[in-house]
């Protein structure tokens, strides 16, 4: 059996009872944000040390604004504060530019321009187990409120949501309720996270497929069946340089606006990792596909020394841009639902050597994603290369290598992959001809 969670967004139907209470939730939320935020940047100053989620919890928990909430729900703030805390810490190994995690208020102004006050917006509230009480027969579910809120009689101090979800689902085993505040209707509703069994399929087949991750070509996929496919990070990387450029133009790096942008980028981001991922399953699914080899990226930032390297100015943007462990993440998850097992393979040499006849050379990889093999004369995409070696699992001594592969077979399909470019709206759709193969 396979443990998978299936968030479920739910209408909120006694909205009028229950709008107060979400708002002074959510408006504590952000205030604990910001003093969690306050004394990690003062760590920092002091120690040059980015405070743990435990030692956060052990500073903040007789704070006044930690008990703006239950007690589970502060503790997610401040696992978030210290997740974004941590991202900050490795993008300024490359980029000093890089700012650390925002407050969060929403700035005024009047018809000149000038800040007239400001106030907390309304942030996610997470309740986990301890905090919720389920009631499935009649869709309702109670929610803890923080002590700083019990200000009613015992019987109320908890908030009681009837929800509504869309038609079909069936909410069971609630394991997480999230309040989230949607700017755009101006009102709240809930996701409601919930932990499923399913029966592990077998595999689609027997077949082993290889990825290449890289950050023009985002992912190329090499396939037993003699086929590759390219698809271009273009999207990633015209955000990469748009939603910066955006937020240094904002007043207020913290402020409203800046957080807009930060979301928007992130929840884009998002949607293309997923869509990918189960692009690429579908078509291992078609294939026969049972095993994804994935290149182990570990180090790619560091040097032999454990040092960052530095790819240039914008090398260094594109690769801490690029989230290459989420993405993997989620494509395990994906592929373990229809039954194909994800492993991460080195990367070691996969660039350096022929895939058809073993040769290792560095000079062989040539400018614009072109590899030429000067002992078989094979020459073809670099990245599909690549996926090749890291699919035959090239440094495992137990496995078929690249240099054994003695059978007269063609190379074709290694100069001419496929190529499948992102739409926003319609997801990845081929192209007929390869137009940019840099690596």
């Amino acid at each position: 059996m396979l443990e998978v969670h299936r968030t479920h967004r739910a209408k909120i139907l006694n909205l009028g009872q229950v709008e107060d209470s979400l708002d002074r939730h959510g408006w504590s939320a952000s205030k604990l944000w910001n003093v969690t935020n306050y004394h990690s940047r003062q760590e920092w100053e002091e120690t040059g040390e980015i405070p743990d989620h435990g030692d956060l919890k052990n500073e903040l928990k007789t704070h006044p604004k930690y008990k703006g909430l239950h007690s589970q729900s502060s503790q997610k703030v401040l696992e978030e504060l210290s997740e974004a805390f941590n991202s900050w810490y490795e993008t300024r190994r490359s980029d000093d530019r890089a700012n650390p995690p925002g407050y969060r208020k929403k700035n005024y102004y009047d018809n000149q321009g000038r800040r007239v006050h400001e106030e907390h917006p309304r942030s996610t509230v997470t309740w986990k187990q301890n905090g919720i009480k389920h009631d499935a027969k009649n869709n309702r579910v109670r929610l803890s409120k923080g002590a700083n809120h019990k200000e009613h009689p015992k019987a109320w101090e908890y908030i009681l949501v009837e929800y509504e979800t869309r038609p079909g689902v069936t909410v069971e085993n609630l394991q997480q309720v999230r309040a989230v505040y949607d700017k755009a209707k101006g009102r709240w509703e809930l996701h409601l996270v919930c932990k499923d069994e399913i029966e592990t399929p077998n595999a689609p087949g027997t077949e082993t497929a290889g990825i290449d991750l890289g950050i023009n070509n985002f992912a190329t996929v090499a396939y037993s069946t003699e086929e590759a496919e390219l698809y271009p990070g273009n999207r990633l990387k015209q955000d990469g340089y748009y939603f910066p450029k955006e937020i240094a133009k904002c007043d207020d790096s913290g402020g409203g606006k800046a957080t807009r942008l930060h979301a928007k980028w992130s929840e884009r981001r998002t949607h293309f990792f997923h869509s990918l991922a189960k692009h690429i399953v579908e078509r291992c699914v078609e294939k026969g596909v049972g095993r994804i080899n994935v290149g182990d990226l570990e180090g790619v930032r560091e040097d032999e020394a454990g040092k960052s390297k530095n790819w240039g100015r914008h090398g260094n943007l594109d690769l801490h841009g690029w989230a290459f462990d989420r993405f993997t993440s989620i494509l395990t998850y994906k592929a373990k639902v229809k039954g194909i097992a994800v492993g991460e393979v080195s990367e070691r040499n996969t660039s350096k050597t022929c895939c058809v006849c073993g040769r290792k050379d560095d000079s062989q990889r040539v400018e614009r994603g072109l590899y030429v093999c000067e002992d078989c004369d094979a020459a073809f995409n670099a990245d599909v290369n690549g996926a090749e070696n890291i699919r035959l699992e090239l440094n495992q001594s137990n496995s078929e290598s690249s240099a054994s592969l003695g059978e007269d077979r063609s190379t074709g399909w290694l100069a001419q992959p496929g190529v499948y470019l992102y739409d926003l709206s319609s997801g990845f759709q081929p192209q007929a001809q390869v137009v940019d193969c840099k690596p």
